[in-house]
């Protein structure tokens, strides 16, 4: 229920900021507009408003929307109506206000992503430390001196300050055809630089951790075996596994930290075991059956219940960055158009054959990251929302015909030439772009069912 809710609220926010941003661009050039909806098909509401009598719909569909202008629609006679001051039409407007009808739908949600992202960066970015738990064999990172303890400084010249600032650059980095330089301190304060070989990563694969692809391991320290949460209906929950516990042995088996706690739980998937415990100064056995799960297409165990840790132990590895207004905004803007070109990198790699087309994802994927996202707390799922405003912002911006890059295109040329496109150009526009987005939309949604069936 979370995953739909949040994915209607997603999708619903992100689409209404794009329509409003051009809803409101066409009232300042003085363009009558006819209807602002919200979704397609069936309307489940409606209303009029305002001295133009805007009808304003939300339809049953909700994976977009559009906005009706008076003489958007070239191919109709709508605009030739005596009911309707042609003087307010789309068409009889200059080339320079139609471009900014037509563009600001896809900037409405950019500016969206900075205000999103403002918001984060002023309440202060939280994250885990990087610092190395060591390499993984057989990886470009093995193939350094790396050591556990040692903790990342800089990635080609750029600071980071914690594990999702590593990912970030080298993802980015990753589309270049040089190997990334590293600069890490050991804990003795020495400083090390590395060339890392990022030609590993596969976009295609996303059963894998960008880390785990490279070989860097985050430092897991050593967590007492303690019982914090139990969630509610889970196999702990059930067999009686309570908030406080300390874990001794799991068959016999002893565990001496959290990491050894777990790795003993997925190997028995639906499988009763016994689990020692000590509560209140008594040894107590409870049986217990792991719930038997797929990750990362591997059949495991999980009994539902983390661990309890140290404020203090939690704060050391740990680090909280703030920013004030002024550098917010700053770092906002960069984050969104870091991301945006990020984005038209991706996709003219796709184009080009260097990244597989796989990497698409349709609402289902979209829907399944908005539940995470939401269920993770509410600054990650701004931060989800900001960069699916970047990514239909972008998407709407390349020329196309019937996205509205398509449109700017159209206007480029008359702008240069001195005329509109004719119409059967734009007839023969339309076809094609129904026909890419159509591709495209068959593609996500196999991408999304293909992700299902396989995990």
């Amino acid at each position: 229920m979370l995953t739909i809710l949040a994915f209607i609220f997603t999708i619903g926010i992100l689409v209404t900021v794009h329509e409003y941003g051009h809803f409101q661009m066409a009232r300042w050039c003085g363009v009558k507009v006819l209807k602002f909806s919200i979704g397609f098909g069936k309307p489940l509401w409606r209303r009029n408003f305002g001295q133009d009598k805007t009808e304003f719909v939300i339809a049953a569909i909700p994976l977009g929307g559009y906005v009706k202008m008076l003489g958007e629609d070239v191919l109709s006679t709508e605009a030739s109506s005596e009911h309707h001051d042609l003087s307010r039409a789309l068409n009889r407007q200059s080339v320079g206000k139609r471009i900014a009808i037509v563009l600001a739908g896809p900037f409405a949600n950019l500016l969206l992503a900075v205000f999103l992202y403002w918001t984060l960066f002023m309440a202060g970015v939280v994250g885990l430390k990087p610092i190395l738990g060591g390499v993984i064999s057989n990886t470009p990172a093995a193939m350094l001196d790396i050591r556990p303890g040692d903790l990342i400084q800089k990635i080609n010249d750029q600071e980071v300050a914690s594990w999702q600032d590593v990912r970030w650059i080298l993802l980015k980095e990753s589309l270049k055809d040089t190997p990334a330089q590293i600069q890490v301190a050991s804990a003795l304060g020495e400083v090390y630089r590395y060339a890392l070989d990022l030609s590993v990563i596969d976009y295609d694969d996303t059963s894998k951790d960008i880390l785990q692809k490279i070989g860097l391991l985050v430092y897991q320290p050593k967590i007492k075996p303690l019982i914090g949460v139990v969630s509610k209906m889970s196999p702990a929950e059930t067999a009686g596994i309570k908030t406080g516990d300390l874990v001794l042995a799991v068959n016999q088996k002893e565990i001496p930290d959290w990491e050894a706690f777990v790795k003993e739980i997925r190997l028995y998937p639906d499988v009763l075991v016994d689990v020692l415990v000590m509560r209140d100064k008594e040894k107590i056995t409870l049986s217990v059956k792991p719930q038997q799960i797929t990750e990362d297409g591997e059949i495991i165990g999980r009994i539902g219940a983390t661990f309890d840790v140290g404020q203090s132990d939690l704060d050391a590895l740990m680090v909280t960055t703030h920013y004030s207004a002024s550098a917010a905004l700053a770092k906002a803007v960069g984050k969104t158009w870091e991301t945006a070109l990020f984005s038209l990198k991706m996709m003219w790699n796709m184009l080009l054959g260097n990244v597989s087309w796989k990497g698409m994802s349709g609402p289902v994927t979209i829907a399944s990251y908005a539940g995470q996202s939401a269920n993770m707390g509410v600054k990650v799922f701004i931060g989800f929302l900001a960069l699916i405003s970047i990514s239909i912002g972008v998407l709407n911006l390349l020329p196309i015909p019937i996205l509205d890059g398509g449109h700017f295109m159209y206007y480029m040329v008359e702008f240069f030439t001195g005329k509109p496109v004719s119409e059967n150009v734009m007839i023969i526009g339309q076809k094609l772009g129904l026909a890419i987005l159509g591709f495209m939309m068959v593609l996500a949604l196999f991408n999304d069912i293909n992700r299902l069936i396989t995990g």
